[in-house]
């Protein structure tokens, strides 16, 4: 019998609405944005496989190859029969890895925007995996949702978050994040989180910067997104992808920005752009293993290990949580 059915799967009239909302609201505020939240349409998340694969782009290949020389280490401070809960894992290469090194886990609940993605990973893992409980969610884990209820009875839960997406968070709003996470940890859980570390901006820029252009489309594709679903009329001739590191903040930030004097419909809203406004779509923070360990401090969580690599470019951290519920 096929498992693609019981994936829980987002509202897709309720989740095109929240789109329009965020879009109209993005675009009125001042500076513009757009949440990059948006970035993973089917599309958008091929693209980002491809943009993980550039020799720019160190974050994937080196968080790999951390959790892959660091297996055994990590699997032990993780334990045994436990319940993994993967947000935004994507196309589940690393979290193969770390599954691989458990020792029996009992549940992998993966935690992805993107359907597409998901049922494809969520189908693979059923494959190398057939004695594993796997429970799919289609969701935008930076909001409210269920967690499914397992069969199998875990010792413990470990949220596991990597990709560095957590830089895509404000301080303040980090740790309202990290809060919401002790939740699905529960008292005696654990959180495993891979973390950009600060390091060159001439390295993060050119991360963001790729020479092939493959972050330019990523960041564009927003514009066709807004344009297919949302009945827009953006003109991508006339928009250029910029990312550029902010040294006071420690952030990458990226932005769309208008070659022209222009405006742009939705519906029945307009907006008028000036030649070299920007729309900023995604910033990207840059810590160090001292402040990251105390901005999740402040969530609830206990630091215990950092594992890096030899350049320090990238951190996986793990902490314990003994406020969860």
């Amino acid at each position: 019998m096929s498992h693609e059915s019981d994936a829980a799967v987002l509202d897709r009239e309720s989740a095109t609405s929240e789109f329009f909302s965020d879009v109209v609201a993005g675009l009125s505020s001042e500076p513009r944005t757009l949440p990059c939240k948006y970035f993973y349409d089917a599309r958008g998340a091929a693209l980002f496989q491809k943009i993980c694969e550039l020799p720019e782009y160190y974050i994937t290949r080196t968080e790999i190859d951390i959790l892959d020389r660091h297996r055994a280490e990590i699997a032990a401070h993780l334990g045994a029969n436990i319940e993994l809960i993967g947000l935004g894992t994507g196309a589940g290469t690393k979290t193969r890895i770390l599954i691989e090194a458990l020792e029996k886990p009992a549940v992998y609940i993966p935690v992805d925007i993107s359907e597409k993605q998901l049922r494809q990973s969520t189908g693979l893992f059923r494959q190398i995996f057939p004695t594993l409980e796997i429970l799919p969610v289609c969701a935008d884990y930076l909001q409210p949702f269920d967690l499914p209820s397992p069969r199998h009875k875990a010792a413990r839960n470990i949220v596991y978050f990597p990709g560095s997406t957590i830089g895509n968070f404000d301080p303040i709003g980090a740790t309202e994040f990290l809060q919401r996470v002790v939740d699905f940890c529960g008292r005696d859980g654990g959180l495993l989180i891979g973390v950009d570390l600060q390091k060159d901006r001439h390295v993060i820029e050119a991360a963001y910067n790729d020479k092939a252009g493959v972050t330019a489309q990523f960041n564009l594709n927003l514009l066709v997104r807004a344009n297919r679903e949302l009945g827009a009329d953006f003109d991508l001739r006339r928009w250029r992808h910029c990312a550029n590191y902010n040294s006071i903040n420690s952030r990458i930030e990226m932005y769309l920005i208008s070659e022209a004097d222009q405006k742009v419909r939705i519906e029945d809203r307009q907006f008028d752009f000036r030649d070299g406004e920007r729309i900023l779509t995604e910033y990207s923070y840059k810590h160090t293993r001292e402040s990251f360990a105390a901005l999740a401090g402040k969530a609830g969580f206990d630091f215990q290990k950092m594992w890096t690599d030899r350049a320090a470019l990238v951190g996986v951290f793990y902490f314990t949580c003994s406020r969860g519920r």
